[in-house]
């Protein structure tokens, strides 16, 4: 909240500052006569206005100095996740006692590959990979992908394991 009204002050500031000097630069190019100004309020104005421009310079590079601290914290967090998802899943396998064969078809499963792109991509015919899928639905005693995902979903979430309490 505090920078969205940072940003809004800067914003003001350096529309304001645009139109002081943008209205000084039109004037004497399309040679308006303006009424007399002081030349040391005129001057004053100039100075305030490349002040707050200053200003705004600051104050841009400090909010994007904590912008990128709060987007590398936000990918730390996402890498940690990453790796929290990755030890469920080699836990869970190897709860389940899953062959090295079915731990691939599991992991492809969870990415929501179809059988056919799974035996392409292992190099298998897909009736080997329907028998390894309903063994790894077996051994994890759910009934079809949407329940194994949602082991590792709800154990992320701090649920624990479907049918824990």
């Amino acid at each position: 909240m505090k920078d969205q009204i940072a940003f809004s002050v800067l914003l003001v500031l350096q529309l304001t500052c645009v139109a002081v000097f943008t209205y000084d630069i039109g004037a004497n190019l399309l040679g308006l006569r303006v009424a007399p100004v002081n030349w040391q309020l005129y001057e004053l104005v100039e100075i305030s206005a490349a002040i707050f421009l200053l200003g705004g310079v600051g104050l841009s590079a400090r909010m994007l100095g904590r912008s990128l601290s709060r987007q590398k914290v936000a990918e730390d967090h996402l890498r940690m996740a990453s790796g929290a998802f990755m030890d469920v899943l080699e836990e869970r396998f190897a709860d389940w006692e899953l062959t090295p064969a079915e731990k691939d078809v599991a992991l492809f499963l969870i990415k929501g590959m179809s059988t056919a792109e799974i035996a392409g991509l292992r190099d298998t015919s897909e009736g080997t990979v329907k028998a390894q899928t309903n063994a790894i639905y077996r051994k994890a005693d759910v009934t079809g992908r949407p329940q194994l995902l949602s082991l590792f979903i709800e154990e992320l979430m701090g649920e624990g394991p479907v049918g824990e309490t």
